[in-house]
């Protein structure tokens, strides 16, 4: 494997249930051409791994962890309490409180470990994806075309469904 397959994106869930919402960062990163890998740890169950994760994920070339978790969503916390690398935490639905006890839990972090806190569920993991891809467009300026691209394309696709609406108003 070359350093351009290498990596450059660690996704993180708390459990292999996540996977309905976080295979939703992957395919962000997918569409970019962004290589990333997924693993389940968490914090509670496997500190060690966790820890071992962590600690190794800037040596092995991952440059930014997106970090999914429900309930008591201790697992981005965790990590960014180990690494230096920006920690994204995606909170989860995974209990009667709809995700709202992990949107506290993961935003609520104490001054010096900093999470950079997205949405509930699958827009935040699409958005902890999309951050990534700003992130790491900083420094490759063939990423930040795309990136550009991309929002040109989200722009065109709502002056369309403008000018569709606008369309249909001439009916009534």
């Amino acid at each position: 494997m070359n350093d351009s397959n290498m990596p450059r994106v660690g996704i993180l869930m708390g459990s292999d249930s996540d996977w309905e919402v976080m295979k939703e960062a992957g395919k962000v990163l997918r569409d970019f051409g962004i290589p990333f890998e997924m693993s389940v740890t968490s914090a509670h169950r496997t500190p060690e791994r966790t820890h071992d994760y962590a600690l190794n994920a800037a040596p092995r070339g991952i440059r930014i962890l997106i970090v999914g978790a429900g309930a008591a969503a201790h697992l981005a916390g965790v990590v960014a309490s180990i690494t230096d690398l920006p920690v994204i935490g995606v909170p989860l639905s995974a209990t009667e409180l709809q995700g709202m006890d992990a949107l506290l839990a993961t935003v609520q972090m104490p001054g010096g470990i900093p999470v950079a806190t997205m949405a509930i569920g699958k827009a935040g993991a699409k958005n902890a994806a999309l951050l990534s891809v700003r992130i790491l467009a900083l420094e490759d300026p063939e990423l930040a075309e795309r990136y550009r691209d991309f929002k040109s394309r989200m722009a065109a696709e709502v002056t369309q469904k403008h000018q569709a609406l606008q369309a249909r108003l001439q009916t009534l």
